[in-house]
């Protein structure tokens, strides 16, 4: 008797053990076998006034929507629209032979003058918990590099592939920014670079 109650304690303790382990091991591994792809539209309503019984998002689909259509306006025009413009860009790399990277990144002022990256045709080997950092340093090689002084994290990368936008946070001066990083925060390791120019 005592060895069946001794075998029970010890399942007990096995599982109890294990379910967090295989968790963990869980969030770490899984995500380089699984992609998540992001298709966020270009912010064209940033600056839009919403009406009350809309969303921002229906807004932006219509923009989209209009901004697809190819017709010609036979009506006059106010004035024109201001565009938003392309401060700095530049192309992801690979950080090594395991952690891959492609794509582009583009840091836009708006016409009502919030500045939002874009990452454009992105693909990055997924990991967990990944962030978007924009740096100083050119070339980053190692955390030290990528958590310069002045260094901003945008975010959670939302997806390893697709197109994101990723505002700045208000008062950031995107000129004293140099490059993108895709940085797994847990391990500390750069997934690709973007060196801005």
């Amino acid at each position: 008797m005592a060895f069946l109650s001794n075998k029970r304690v010890w399942i007990g303790i096995v599982v109890v053990v294990l379910i967090p382990v295989l968790g963990a091991a869980w969030w770490l591994v899984s995500p380089l076998f699984i992609d998540r792809t992001v298709e966020e539209e270009f912010p064209f309503a940033s600056g839009a006034t919403v009406p009350d019984d809309m969303t921002m998002k229906e807004i932006e689909g219509a923009m989209s929507t209009m901004a697809k259509v190819d017709s010609e306006m036979t009506e006059p025009m106010g004035e024109p629209m201001a565009e938003a413009a392309a401060l700095k860009s530049g192309r992801f790399r690979d950080a090594d032979s395991f952690h891959k990277g492609s794509g582009a990144a583009t840091v836009y002022r708006l016409p009502e003058g919030e500045v939002v990256l874009r990452l454009e045709d992105l693909k990055v080997t997924n990991g967990p918990d990944l962030r978007v950092i924009v740096t100083p340093n050119e070339q980053p090689g190692n955390s030290a590099d990528v958590r310069q002084e002045g260094y901003i994290e945008l975010g959670k990368l939302k997806g390893n592939i697709g197109n994101q936008n990723y505002p700045f946070p208000d008062g950031a001066d995107p000129a004293v920014f140099n490059s993108v990083v895709i940085f797994c925060k847990p391990f500390q390791v750069i997934f690709t670079v973007a060196e801005l120019r």
